[in-house]
């Protein structure tokens, strides 16, 4: 069950990178444009915020079971910067969650407003803002914090 929960969640990540990046070219490309916000534009944006709360839920549920969050917090001390068990046990779980509630937030405020040209603003600002959070919080294989791959296998 874990190993499965950890490729669905690691496959799902580039599922959000690439609707977030999407949405937010979308924005960009409409307030730019100036073109009418379509229902094409507003199904991204509710794709997109779709996207993110599946990942969060996969995410809350590998953190359920992870072991890398329930061994014994002594074994962490020297380290480094911040330990692995820091990391998923506070920081990347806090990050996550405040990017979905900024996606939720952005993507709710989209739908209720009126003008075209604040709706692709309102999706511009609120997703860019969702990506940045999750791009530092993602464990990259390169990342000080935590690594992990790209992609996972069974």
């Amino acid at each position: 069950m874990h190993q499965a929960l950890l490729i669905l969640h690691s496959i799902n990540r580039w599922l959000v990178l690439a609707s977030l990046f999407y949405a937010i070219g979308t924005a960009l490309s409409g307030l730019r444009s100036g073109r009418a916000f379509s229902g094409a534009d507003n199904a991204v944006r509710h794709i997109t915020a779709t996207i993110s709360h599946i990942q969060l839920l996969l995410g809350l549920s590998l953190y359920m079971i992870s072991p890398v969050v329930k061994f014994d917090v002594a074994d962490t001390v020297g380290t480094g910067l911040v330990s692995e068990h820091t990391f998923f046990r506070l920081i990347h779980i806090a990050f996550m969650a405040v990017a979905v509630v900024v996606v939720t937030i952005g993507s709710a405020r989209a739908k209720r407003i009126q003008s075209d040209k604040e709706k692709f603003r309102t999706i511009l600002v609120w997703f860019g803002v969702a990506l940045l959070i999750v791009l530092a919080a993602i464990p990259w294989p390169f990342s000080p914090l935590a690594k992990r791959p790209y992609f996972r296998s069974f």
